[in-house]
């Protein structure tokens, strides 16, 4: 959530139930960094709206559901987005999903909302040849030449980690929180925790193993055990970060020739297209995601249909 409701709302304390339901996404949920922050947005921001409304914070049993219709239309003057709206509601309506589950309502005065439609987005995805070069990058950037320097031991790193996320299709979190242990280089299978803590095992390809293996023999301890497969600060021996691979993402694919808005996500969109387009079927590739539903992972079979039309329309003389 980049855009807040402006400066008229002021921050407000959480109340118990808040506060419990963010130690549950921490803990129990095991909900990335960026779900806990925008849910955490959603709820202080509703929050200080009610207050300033109502003078007073809300009473989450009593809500009924015109307040929310009403806190609906206060969204829409304010020139959010839909997506902006979507995600604050996303925010409420799973708190109180929490809030039924401890008995503190009965029902949701969510339910049924009537909320701003998303427009049907495809994902953006790099093509094989575009994602080769964006593999490359690392060494053009600092030449990943062993015990030169910091920078080529980062560059060791980095070929191994776009090699993984595009061998396995990972969430940006799942690779960041992939320890050593979590790797079987005899199977050629990583152990990935995924949303809600689900565990996964995902075929890993020998490029990305023998990516990993030359990133981590020029170490000056390889990682071990529940030591992060991929470090952030070597003499720490601490993970590195989200912000810090997107950071650098946006270097490779300046260096390759790519859009470097392009997020990490964008990897794992061309990792499901890629497997669809060579013949995997919709629900292996479901499952490598790690797709609660299937439906989710459906979206990549328009993203190729589209692709085959456009290729049918520019081959076929009577398209």
């Amino acid at each position: 959530m980049r855009k807040t409701l402006g400066k008229s709302i002021e921050p407000v304390k959480t109340d118990e139930w808040l506060a419990r339901f963010f130690q549950h996404l921490a803990t129990d949920r095991g909900a990335s960094v960026y779900t806990q922050r925008n849910y955490r947005q959603a709820l202080k921001e509703f929050s200080a709206w009610h207050l300033k409304e109502r003078q007073q914070l809300p009473s989450w049993e009593t809500l009924e559901r015109d307040d929310f219709r009403n806190y609906v239309r206060f969204l829409g003057r304010q020139n959010l987005g839909r997506a902006a709206i979507q995600l604050r509601f996303s925010g409420l309506r799973t708190f109180y999903r929490f809030l039924i589950r401890h008995g503190m309502v009965s029902a949701s005065p969510i339910k049924n909302i009537s909320l701003p439609k998303l427009p049907r987005r495809l994902p953006k995805f790099l093509t094989v040849q575009q994602m080769q070069d964006l593999l490359q990058a690392p060494g053009k950037l600092a030449p990943p030449v062993p015990g030169e320097s910091a920078a080529s031991l980062a560059s060791l790193r980095d070929v191994a980690i776009l090699e993984t996320i595009y061998s396995c299709g990972l969430r940006i979190s799942e690779l960041c929180g992939l320890g050593a242990e979590n790797i079987d280089f005899a199977e050629q299978v990583l152990r990935v925790r995924g949303k809600g803590k689900k565990e996964r095992m995902v075929p890993v390809g020998a490029l990305a193993l023998a990516a990993i293996q030359g990133y981590w023999k020029h170490l000056p301890l390889a990682p071990s055990g529940e030591d992060p497969a991929f470090f952030g600060n070597v003499k720490r021996r601490t993970a590195v970060s989200p912000r810090v691979l997107q950071l650098r993402l946006k270097k490779y694919l300046a260096i390759a020739g790519l859009d470097p808005q392009l997020t990490p996500h964008k990897l794992r969109h061309s990792y499901a297209t890629h497997m669809l387009d060579a013949g995997a079927d919709l629900r292996s590739v479901q499952e490598l995601l790690g797709h609660a539903h299937l439906v989710t992972t459906q979206v990549y079979t328009h993203l190729t249909t589209e692709r085959l039309k456009r290729a049918y329309d520019d081959a076929h003389p009577r398209a």
